[in-house]
C-alpha cells in the first residue's frame, strides 16, 4: 500500500477514535454511493455528521481542510443524501471535516471543525 495510503487509513482510525472518545456513535464508515465516499457518518445528539477526513503528511503547501474542493463537497452531500433516504432517516445532518496532521514527535494533531461545509460557502 502507498504512504499516502497508509497514512489515509490511519487518519480515519484516528478519527473515528476521536470520535467515540466524544460520545459520538460511528454509524458506518467509507460508505459508498456511486462516485462518491463518505469517511465516517456518525450520530450525535440526534444529528446524523458526515464526517470527511483529511490527513497530510505536512501541512506545507495546504491545509488538509483546504482540500476539500467544492466537486468533493457535491459529491459528500449526495451520498448523504443517499444515506438518509436508505436508511430512512429523519435528522438533520452535520457536515464536519476532521484534519490529521503530524507533529514534531510523530504523534498526530487532530482538529474537529463543525458545519465545516457552511464555513465554506462563506467563503
Amino acid at each position: 500500500m502507498a504512504d499516502h495510503n497508509e497514512l489515509g487509513k490511519e487518519a480515519e482510525d484516528l478519527a473515528a477514535e476521536f470520535l467515540l472518545k466524544n460520545g459520538y456513535k460511528i454509524l458506518v464508515r467509507n460508505f459508498r454511493y456511486q462516485k462518491a465516499e463518505i469517511d465516517i457518518i456518525a450520530e450525535k445528539d440526534n444529528l446524523i455528521i458526515v464526517a470527511e477526513v483529511k490527513a497530510r503528511s505536512t501541512d506545507f503547501f495546504i491545509l488538509p481542510q483546504e482540500a476539500v474542493t467544492k466537486g468533493k463537497i457535491k459529491l459528500i452531500v449526495m451520498a448523504a443524501n443517499h444515506f438518509m433516504e436508505k436508511f430512512n432517516k429523519d435528522q438533520e445532518v452535520r457536515f464536519d471535516i476532521i484534519s490529521v496532521l503530524p507533529d514534531s514527535t510523530e504523534k498526530f494533531n487532530i482538529e474537529h471543525i463543525e458545519d465545516a461545509f457552511e464555513a465554506f460557502d462563506a467563503n
